[in-house]
């Protein structure tokens, strides 16, 4: 037990020691709020004890070098004057804050009995000012960016007056912004079928795979209509042409199995070789199974028939009247049903004979209601496309 516990005081203090070390490191290397995080995480618990002596002198040392560094950081970019700088001083601001409320939340401190006493500030006032400065300036950019009428840039202003948003909700006019900036980057995509394979689709099927409010596939940067509006100048075109409809013949296939089975079918009294009943000990008769073999003739039967729809997806850059891609999709749809009927004695079927005469023959479907089917399918790959799709990757 002695040796057990040795060697338990022996890791941690291994492990204590590597800890300080990475803190250490991370001051030279002038990564101090990577120390400061460190060290608060081993004054967590136990803060008082002697151990926790020289994570609390790191402590220290590493919050007064980043401070002296923060705000040194702040007065140059200050004298600077430029506006581009705001955000960077705001930031520096929040996390002259944060990192004085995290040190906060394990005071106090003491080192050698006597207690810490640590410099901190109030940057409530400089917070509200590069907040309110930041906004000013990052609006007036990103109405520059909107105004110049292209999509991209509408974006970025987006990008933009969501971050003012983020640090300054409704900042003037900026939520207004927010949804014309949307409005002013988004594409539209006009969404339409072309039937090429001379044959007659059902009509809900074609009402359904440009239904794209159930697919839920609308982009933030990309929304599809499948009726055109008048007001609305179309950026893209994505067509569905639809190229080969094939249905199979319905067809019945039947596979018969002889099956034969011996089984207990009552029973006997057991005779001697003189034709007389045997007895046990007791003088009772003795009964034996009487054993018989059974036959039946099983049919499986197996109902099939088959629909296949071939489909190409052409992307067309309405601006530039060209096309920018295109995919081709091969959906399918299979009717199948297995049930099955016997002649003979029921007692020589299996348990997989005895399910399928639980089935009944079904109505083959139309060669309509095949086709729609497929669809089924098509829609499924059709989303899957659109879903992954990103129309202005290039």
């Amino acid at each position: 037990m002695k040796r057990f516990l040795l060697l338990t005081v022996l890791v941690s203090v291994l492990i204590s020691c590597s800890a300080k070390k990475q803190i250490e490191t991370a001051i030279s290397h002038g990564n101090y709020d990577q120390a400061i995080s460190e060290a608060l995480r081993k004054l967590e618990n136990n803060k008082d004890k002697n151990r926790k002596q020289d994570y609390i002198v790191m402590l220290e040392d590493a919050y007064y070098k980043v401070l002296e560094e923060d705000l040194n950081n702040v007065a140059h970019l200050k004298k600077d004057g430029n506006p581009e700088q705001y955000k960077t001083i705001y930031n520096i601001y929040l996390d002259l804050e944060e990192r004085q409320n995290a040190i906060k939340r394990v005071l106090p401190l003491k080192i050698n009995g006597k207690e810490l006493q640590l410099e901190f500030n109030d940057y409530s006032s400089e917070i509200v000012d590069y907040r309110y400065k930041t906004s000013e300036y990052l609006i007036g950019q990103g109405i520059t960016l909107l105004d110049s009428g292209d999509k991209f840039n509408a974006r970025k202003a987006h990008g933009i007056f969501s971050y003012i948003e983020q640090i300054n909700p409704n900042f003037e006019e900026n939520r207004s912004l927010i949804a014309e900036a949307h409005e002013a980057g988004m594409d539209y995509v006009h969404v339409s079928i072309q039937n090429q394979t001379h044959q007659i689709i059902p009509q809900q099927l074609e009402t359904e795979l440009v239904d794209f409010n159930t697919y839920g596939l609308n982009q933030f940067w990309t929304t599809y209509h499948a009726n055109a509006n008048n007001s609305i100048d179309y950026d893209f075109a994505m067509q569905l042409q639809l190229k080969q409809i094939n249905v199979s013949p319905e067809r019945i296939n039947e596979r018969q199995i002889l099956r034969q089975k011996q089984i207990v079918d009552g029973w006997k009294y057991q005779l001697d070789r003189n034709g007389n009943v045997k007895k046990d000990s007791l003088g009772n008769d003795i009964k034996i199974d009487k054993i018989i073999t059974v036959k039946a003739r099983f049919t499986e039967v197996l109902q099939t028939k088959s629909a296949q729809v071939v489909a190409d997806i052409i992307y067309t850059d309405l601006k530039q009247n060209q096309v920018i891609d295109a995919f081709s999709i091969d959906s399918g749809f299979v009717f199948e049903n297995i049930f099955g009927t016997y002649r003979g004695d029921k007692r020589a079927l299996v348990r997989d004979d005895i399910n399928l005469l639980n089935q009944r023959q079904l109505r083959f479907p139309s060669d309509e209601q095949m086709v729609y089917d497929t669809g089924e399918d098509l829609k499924l790959k059709l989303k899957d496309i659109i879903g992954s799709y990103n129309i202005r990757r290039s």
